[in-house]
């Protein structure tokens, strides 16, 4: 059994014009929304053991509050450049490259591609991840790439706007 959390970066921000897209760094609400989904991930008992990002600045800070909240050393992200724009090819790639000894991952990437990928995999029905939304799944793939062809559950979904109106 393995988890997969697809997780969308917190809010960014656009204030200068100079930086570009990849280095947009987190808005004051992504700074405030990446560390609190984290935690109620955490409190929920969503366990994660493989945190797996975007190059972009503001997908790598996102995973970098999910590392604070789970005690994982920011040295162990893994950061690929392949997450940056992918569509669901390279994540199904991506995927696929996982080493079996990871059972939880998650995988920081943007949208529209995290989005479009997430309603691939035919769980759920979604059609739009807010920024620092969270889409699990569960899978029986005895390993990471069998995912592709393996039956897959819907696990969750939860984004920060859940926060202020419900469990």
């Amino acid at each position: 059994m393995r988890n997969l959390y697809l997780i969308r970066h917190a809010k960014s921000g656009w204030d200068n014009p100079s930086l570009s897209d990849h280095d947009r760094p987190l808005n004051e609400r992504g700074r405030r929304d990446a560390p609190a989904m984290a935690e109620r991930l955490r409190q929920k008992g969503y366990p994660i053991d493989l945190l797996l990002t975007s190059t972009a600045t503001r997908a790598d800070h996102t995973a970098m509050a999910f590392a604070d909240a789970y005690e994982i050393p920011p040295a162990d992200i893994l950061r690929n450049r392949e997450l940056y724009h992918a569509e669901v090819p390279d994540f199904l790639r991506v995927v696929s490259r996982i080493e079996d000894r990871f059972q939880y991952v998650a995988i920081f990437s943007h949208n529209p591609g995290i989005t479009n990928f997430a309603a691939w995999l035919q769980v759920a029905s979604i059609d739009h991840m807010p920024t620092c939304a969270v889409f699990g799944l569960t899978t029986e793939a005895a390993s990471w790439k069998d995912f592709p062809r393996a039956p897959r559950r819907f696990y969750g979904f939860e984004f920060p706007k859940m926060m202020l109106t419900g469990p």
